[in-house]
């Protein structure tokens, strides 16, 4: 997909990215990402967002599915997800570029306000998906990148082009997703809720009853609706919340795994080590020796972050 577009957003990210790594700007809500090789899948929890490959391509997996996204195509996610995110198409001499700018759902309700003819409402369905991407939105995120040359301008520009971004969001092909999440009253919405609360709690034990009445739901219809949206249970989820939080406090603050284990709302730390290991695929000490002996090398590597990288 050689156009325009996409070759000045290209030229934008290779200016404002390390030799290899993800890292925050001066723009709120924008993530800019290089990554030089195939790499294995990352877990993380990733916030509404539009992620967009300008060079390569990335998979996320989510509940068993696979969803890729390349130049010819954006990754919107209208919901918190925990996901796991690897990079397929990279070299030293094309890297895997890619941005992630932050889906303010505050202002989706604003724009729904100013334009409430759009996209129909969708089925209950995943809360992200794949879609082509539109010239004239690779247009405002190239734009949206190229102010970090101009540091002054993004106060005064910033909050306009990402407001241009989430409308034309709104308007195309994952349109709808973003509405559902939006509108009061609708399941999605409700289950945003419900998702608000667990993560904030996800120490505590997990009270399906509880979470139901966040969402302002029957027991059965919150779960059935939770898990279209979510492609989990509400206990999944809050176990992918909990180890990935047990891993950021082994790997950011030293803590060893039983430590990590009660800090994050495990009572066994058996328990713990059984459920990391399935979800990360070794033992946490294992883990966690590989990750940091992988990383050592490269002293660009930040926390890590959201991925869309």
């Amino acid at each position: 997909m050689a156009t325009d577009e996409l070759t000045r957003l290209v030229a934008a990210i290779e200016r404002h990215t390390p030799p290899d790594g993800v890292c925050d700007t001066a723009v709120p809500g924008l993530l800019l990402g290089r990554q030089p090789t195939p790499t294995d899948a990352i877990a993380l929890v990733v916030d509404p967002s539009l992620c967009i490959v300008a060079q390569g391509a990335k998979e996320v997996f989510l509940a068993g599915e696979v969803y890729r996204y390349d130049p010819a195509h954006s990754l919107v996610v209208s919901i918190d997800l925990p996901i796991s995110v690897r990079v397929v198409e990279a070299s030293p001499a094309r890297p895997c570029l890619a941005a992630r700018v932050s889906l303010d759902l505050s202002v989706v309700g604003e724009l729904l306000a100013d334009c409430p003819d759009g996209p129909p409402r969708a089925p209950l369905a995943r809360g992200l998906d794949v879609s082509p991407v539109e010239p004239q939105l690779l247009d405002a995120v190239a734009r949206l990148v190229a102010l970090l040359d101009s540091p002054h301008t993004i106060g005064p520009l910033a909050p306009l082009v990402l407001r241009e971004i989430t409308y034309r969001v709104l308007i195309g092909p994952q349109g709808a997703r973003l509405r559902q999440i939006a509108a009061a009253g609708a399941p999605d919405h409700q289950i945003a809720r419900a998702i608000r609360w667990l993560r904030a709690h996800f120490r505590a034990p997990l009270r399906g009853e509880s979470l139901a009445r966040q969402a302002r739901m029957s027991l059965s219809g919150f779960h059935q609706h939770f898990k279209a949206v979510t492609g989990l249970s509400p206990l999944q989820y809050q176990k992918r919340l909990r180890l990935q939080e047990a891993r950021r406090l082994m790997m950011d603050e030293g803590l060893d795994a039983a430590s990590a284990a009660f800090r994050v709302g495990y009572e066994s730390p058996s328990q713990f080590s059984r459920e990391y290991r399935r979800m990360f695929g070794t033992p946490p000490r294992q883990h966690l020796t590989a990750v940091k002996a992988e990383a050592q090398p490269t002293r660009f590597r930040r926390r890590t972050a959201v991925s869309a990288r």
